[in-house]
């Protein structure tokens, strides 16, 4: 594994755009804020970018974090069982507070999603959940929208192999670049001006959810007979959005989805995957679930299914809905017909659900609820999110409203 790979695979100029539109369209970084970021060792040309963008944006501080598959390997061949129980609380703990302080917060994505297939699920389900528990106060910063936060994603030769598996390393490396920069929207003569117009359409599909007020939705599809209700005041978001600090960015790069959550107690009926799920180097495949009282009561897949089922024992939320979000089976990223293996593009391929924890800003006033008042609306509470894909261009959609009128939301797939 080289620190560079492939630099001429990948295409400086769009590298050096997708780093510009990170900062200025992802985060919306302000003059004087500081910047905390996340990347794989792969990842590093990328790094570099935005470390040049966000001090030419004003940035006070870049601090980046780099992780190494190298490292990560050696823990599991090596390490102490112990070992697999714990997790640098010092370091969350800290950078919470830097999320107090109102530092902006980027991951890169890139690592290869199979890294852990060939490790013991036991350990690597014990250290999910060590990491899980320790990176809550940092995490619940995040999903209460406290700062501006953004996810981008590199194409590493690793991640590339998994995807074009029978393409050379460079073919892969390309090929993995070009369809990154095509769903960024970094292909745009003007990239930034695609954004706000993009934006615009996500909020006009937003608008007209929140003036209907369903009280459910209602998943029909080969497999599915699903009725998610809607949480007590929920609120649906998508695109770019203000998060406390008064920041408006866009935390996923990219995006095709309108979301909002769920009533974590008013989940009924079946629903079956339509993409595969990977998830901690497993690949859970026909995922098919069942709920009752908004829990699922009976999860089976046909590969994967003893990492699915550890993830549902993660805790009481685990098995109940934090999130569901809405995609035309015509984005950018369905119509490539490439798997990602990355839940930052697969979930945007399609209509999904998540596992876990819900958002708080998908409530009305969510930022003045307190956890008390968002549980009480339905809001779910788990250390987990983890999207997964219920829709195609054979799912039809309806909204319920209280008093049982639907109206078509979506139709074979598409909006009605």
């Amino acid at each position: 594994m080289t620190l560079h790979q492939h630099p001429e695979a990948i295409d400086s100029t769009r590298l050096d755009k997708l780093a510009e539109v990170a900062i200025r369209v992802g985060l919306n970084l302000q003059p004087g804020q500081d910047l905390f970021l996340t990347a794989p060792v792969a990842a590093l040309p990328l790094v570099r970018r935005i470390a040049e963008h966000a001090y030419k944006a004003g940035a006070g501080i870049v601090t980046p974090l780099l992780s190494d598959e190298g490292v990560t390997l050696a823990r599991y061949r090596h390490a102490q069982d112990a070992s697999f129980d714990k997790a640098p609380g010092w370091l969350y703990q800290g950078v919470a507070r830097a999320f107090t302080e109102n530092t902006a917060r980027l991951a890169i994505v890139g690592d290869n999603p199979m890294l852990l297939a060939n490790e013991d699920p036991a350990k690597v389900g014990r250290a999910a959940k060590a990491n899980s528990l320790a990176y809550q106060p940092a995490l619940e910063k995040i999903a209460g929208f406290d700062i501006n936060w953004n996810i981008v994603a590199f194409p590493s030769a690793a991640w590339a192999r998994q995807v074009f598996p029978d393409d050379g390393e460079d073919v892969a490396v390309r090929k993995l670049a070009e369809a990154i920069f095509a769903a960024s929207r970094i292909d745009e003569a003007d990239p930034v001006a695609a954004w706000k117009a993009h934006n615009a359409a996500l909020r006009s599909r937003r608008d007209w959810l929140n003036g209907q007020r369903f009280a459910a939705l209602h998943f029909t599809g080969p497999g599915t007979d699903l009725t998610v209700g809607l949480a007590d005041g929920h609120d649906w978001q998508g695109g770019a959005s203000p998060a406390k600090n008064g920041i408006v960015c866009n935390p996923n790069i990219p995006t095709e989805e309108v979301f909002t959550t769920p009533h974590a107690r008013r989940v009924e009926g079946h629903a079956s995957s339509t993409k595969p799920l990977s998830h901690q180097g497993a690949l859970i495949d026909d995922i098919r679930v069942r709920f009752e009282g908004g829990r699922i009561v009976e999860a089976k897949a046909s590969r994967g299914e003893a990492v699915l089922s550890k993830v549902l024992d993660t805790d009481e939320g685990a098995r109940r809905l934090g999130e569901v979000a809405l995609v035309p089976n015509s984005s950018p990223i369905s119509k490539s017909g490439i798997l990602f293996y990355n839940t930052l593009f697969d979930e945007n391929a399609s209509c999904h659900v998540a596992l876990g924890q819900c958002y708080s800003k998908c409530f009305v006033d969510g930022a003045n609820l307190t956890p008390e008042q968002i549980a009480a609306q339905g809001g779910n509470k788990s250390l987990i999110h983890i999207d997964w894909m219920i829709g195609s261009g054979e799912v039809d959609i309806d909204g319920v409203h209280a008093d049982g009128r639907r109206v078509p939301v979506f139709r074979k797939g598409e909006w009605a």
